[in-house]
């Protein structure tokens, strides 16, 4: 834990950050509250479930239920079927919606164009990779990643999220009947391991290893939600399941995974993941990869 100086710095950092972004006032950008404005954009032009914008923004259930109340009746979200499940509805910008997110959109373009404005090109780039990095780092504060019930209602978002991503994402689709069957026994201990990121306590990605045969565990189903990627949760994931595998025994990891998805190959390679022959008959799988563990 941070001394005083160090609790004091974060401290004046956060109250300067919420002032230059106007986090404090009544009105958002001289909208609408920050919080409805948080949820216009989750929203986006994709829809969202009400879930996933409690996942996506941590917050509890009521406090989300009366903003999407509110954006209903000011006509700026409606709620449509979801066909991924009928028992949820799906929640869709209007057209007024639509507008007024584009209005908010060039608003926050002029408060951010406003902040680079007074800097000279050197400082722009300093202040630039100064943001990435905290960016990077204030995630890694956020997310715990820990094991989790195949079963639970948080599991089975994160899995039902990352079966709806690669159907859209897949030259073929996707139909989970097809992949290669992980029941729930497999993926707990001492079979295998089902892993779960969160973000102030909400789902935000997921990750889960079986064993193949004595020795070698399979690790499959590594998905981050999309408003959690680029802070390198996805390969803390990884980590943590060959740390899972050394746990159960296993001295090597192996996985397979589709030719759409590029930057999951690249992650693989970049952490020493070497491409093999085909091990399974995976209808979905273009590439395998093995690992070898270092010795506990």
């Amino acid at each position: 834990m941070g001394g005083q100086q160090d609790i004091a710095l974060v401290r004046s950092f956060n109250r300067l950050v919420t002032r230059q972004v106007g986090a404090l006032n009544d009105r958002y950008l001289g909208r609408r509250p920050l919080g409805e404005c948080r949820v216009l954009f989750e929203v986006g032009s994709d829809g969202a479930t009400p879930r996933d914008v409690r996942a996506r923004l941590g917050l509890d259930s009521g406090y989300v239920s009366r903003m999407i109340g509110s954006l209903k009746r000011d006509g700026l979200v409606e709620e449509r079927p979801n066909p991924a499940d009928r028992r949820t509805k799906r929640l869709c910008l209007t057209r007024a919606g639509r507008s007024e997110m584009r209005e908010l959109d060039r608003i926050s373009d002029e408060l951010a164009a406003s902040a680079l404005a007074p800097l000279t090109d050197e400082q722009r780039a300093r202040l630039l990779r100064a943001q990435a990095e905290v960016r990077q780092l204030l995630a890694i504060s956020m997310v715990s990643i820990a094991p989790e019930d195949p079963s639970s209602a948080d599991a089975r978002w994160c899995l039902a999220h990352y079966f709806a991503e690669l159907d859209e994402r897949f030259e073929e689709g996707f139909d989970p009947e097809r992949a290669l069957p992980a029941d729930s026994k497999s993926l707990i201990p001492p079979s295998g391991a089902l892993l779960l990121a969160r973000s102030y306590g909400h789902p935000a990605g997921c990750g889960a290893l079986k064993t193949l045969s004595p020795g070698i565990g399979e690790i499959t189903k590594i998905w981050v939600d999309r408003g959690h990627r680029g802070l390198g949760i996805g390969a803390r994931i990884l980590d943590a399941l060959e740390e899972q595998a050394a746990a159960l025994g296993h001295h090597r990891v192996r996985l397979d995974t589709n030719r759409s998805l590029d930057e999951a190959k690249a992650m693989y390679r970049s952490r020493g993941y070497a491409e093999i022959a085909g091990y399974n008959d995976n209808p979905y799988a273009d590439h395998w990869f093995e690992k070898r563990l270092a010795p506990g």
